[in-house]
């Protein structure tokens, strides 16, 4: 298996059918081998059944369920352990990025990088329809903060189309632990602790208004960030316990 696209859903029935759709075309029509994986975080609406009934008519796709709702890391991290690929790739329900962007994060991983992240802020990204000023703003702060305080040089920490290659995954996301909308700070944080190369690289992007990121979540990503960075520390600080042979 070359490649696994995983893509979290929590109540996506309105908006996930096209991106598969699109993912499927795309990926069938090259030579190698893919899944697509959909992790349903607990919807209450019809996601499973229709991820279900498009899994009858695209070969390789496949839904995951969470019994709860536990959150977007939660799912992504479920995604990624049971994946298959050489290299994972997850990309949000809405197909904000669109599944063409994919080679622009292949030859990053084929260059040498662990670690592939879809950017809106370098300079040769398109965004072709912006967010709203209110959550550019959002988006410009915790950026700047966290580039600050955990991820220095990381522009765009929450854009949701990450490649990872199989090795790296499996290192990353057995430490994982945050479930909610700031895991993309751990992912990124603890592969750069565990000395894994990152690399950015420019995508087209376009805002979809019906995103579910809300502005009353920016306290929380505050604290994560600190919290993050407090516990990554503590665990750098650890002896490293050698057990003898005899």
């Amino acid at each position: 298996m070359e490649l696994s696209l995983i893509i979290p859903a929590f109540n996506e029935a309105q908006r996930i059918g096209p991106t598969l759709r699109r993912a499927h075309l795309f990926l069938a029509a090259r030579p190698a081998r893919f899944e697509i994986l959909v992790v349903d975080d607990g919807s209450t609406d019809d996601t499973v059944a229709l991820v279900t009934a498009l899994a009858g008519e695209l070969p390789g796709l496949r839904v995951l369920c969470s019994a709860a709702n536990r959150g977007k890391g939660h799912a992504v991290r479920l995604g990624m352990r049971a994946a298959r690929g050489r290299i994972r790739l997850f990309s949000d329900a809405d197909g904000s990025t669109p599944i063409e962007e994919l080679d622009g994060l292949l030859q990053a991983l084929a260059a040498g990088a662990d670690v592939a992240i879809g950017s809106r802020y370098l300079a040769a990204s398109q965004v072709t329809r912006p967010q709203p000023w209110f959550r550019r703003v959002w988006s410009r702060l915790v950026n700047r903060v966290v580039q600050r305080v955990l991820l220095p040089g990381v522009a765009d920490t929450h854009c949701g189309f990450k490649a990872i290659t199989a090795a790296a995954a499996e290192h990353i996301f057995s430490a994982c632990t945050v479930d909610g909308w700031s895991f993309d700070l751990e992912v990124l944080a603890r592969a750069r602790a565990q000395g894994f190369r990152i690399q950015e690289v420019a995508v087209r992007w376009e805002n979809d208004d019906r995103s579910k990121a809300r502005i009353r979540q920016l306290p929380q990503e505050f604290r994560h960030v600190y919290r993050l960075r407090k516990q990554l520390r503590q665990e750098a600080r650890r002896p490293v316990v050698i057990l003898s042979a005899g």
